[in-house]
């Protein structure tokens, strides 16, 4: 078997101690906070899905304003623009800036030069402050910044699945705006919290990778101004993965 190599250590802006490696096994990288897998190149359905699901329910809008938090390994923000029309915008906002060296470094096989559309702006920062900054600005949020509510990689993030942080979430968005989140399992305390919010919530199950592997959690919280009579109890549904 190929070994792990380790290519880079980057520290946590903002923590005293929070880190992330880069790893490769041949063509294959993974992205480690401490010793919890975040991401791996080889398992990108659900990222992508993620995207999909975003640019499907935006479909027909024009000068759609889409915000991800954060750029990972960039699978979901290709998806996205390969969904959304040449009027949109995407606004990456990544805390840690050796994440978009490695994108242009190590990886940038993978990235396939989607940092440097036209319709991309990177926003160096927390996505908590890009969204808590926010007054109806995005027509969907989407994060994948930790494995899910229950899986954190900083505790700072703990309040973007709190009270407080989904009710910023429901004033960044516009009316009809969607926020969107990935989840390596299921949390009911999370989605209750989403319908106390205001939302209406769907829930999709995701393979991992390709058709195959563990099934990841999306929920697909919509800003009901456009949806009145829709429930904010969630619906539940399984989605193949891309191919």
């Amino acid at each position: 078997m190929i070994p792990w190599v380790h290519l880079d250590t980057a520290k946590v802006p903002g923590t005293a101690k929070d880190e992330l490696r880069l790893m490769q096994r041949g063509s294959e990288f993974a992205i480690f906070a401490g010793p919890t897998p975040l991401m791996n190149s080889r398992m990108s359905s659900s990222e992508i899905i993620l995207a999909q699901i975003a640019c499907a329910r935006l479909a027909g809008r024009s000068n759609v304003h889409m915000l991800i938090g954060g750029y990972g390994m960039g699978f979901t923000l290709r998806a996205a623009l390969a969904g959304l029309g040449k009027d949109a915008r995407v606004t990456i906002a990544e805390l840690v800036p050796a994440v978009l060296a490695w994108a242009r470094g190590p990886m940038s096989e993978l990235t396939s030069g989607c940092l440097d559309d036209p319709r991309v702006g990177v926003r160096e920062d927390d996505v908590g402050a890009a969204i808590a900054s926010a007054h109806a600005a995005y027509d969907a949020i989407l994060l994948d910044v930790d494995n899910g509510p229950d899986g954190l990689s900083r505790a700072a993030n703990d309040w973007l699945y709190d009270a407080r942080g989904l009710e910023a979430a429901r004033k960044a968005l516009r009316p009809g705006g969607l926020l969107a989140v990935w989840s390596a399992a299921p949390n009911k305390d999370f989605v209750f919290r989403l319908g106390r919010a205001g939302f209406a919530v769907e829930e999709v199950k995701a393979r991992a990778n390709k058709g195959k592997g563990v099934r990841h959690i999306i929920w697909v919280a919509s800003n009901p101004a456009r949806q009145a009579s829709a429930s904010t109890g969630p619906s539940s549904k399984a989605i193949r993965s891309p191919k």
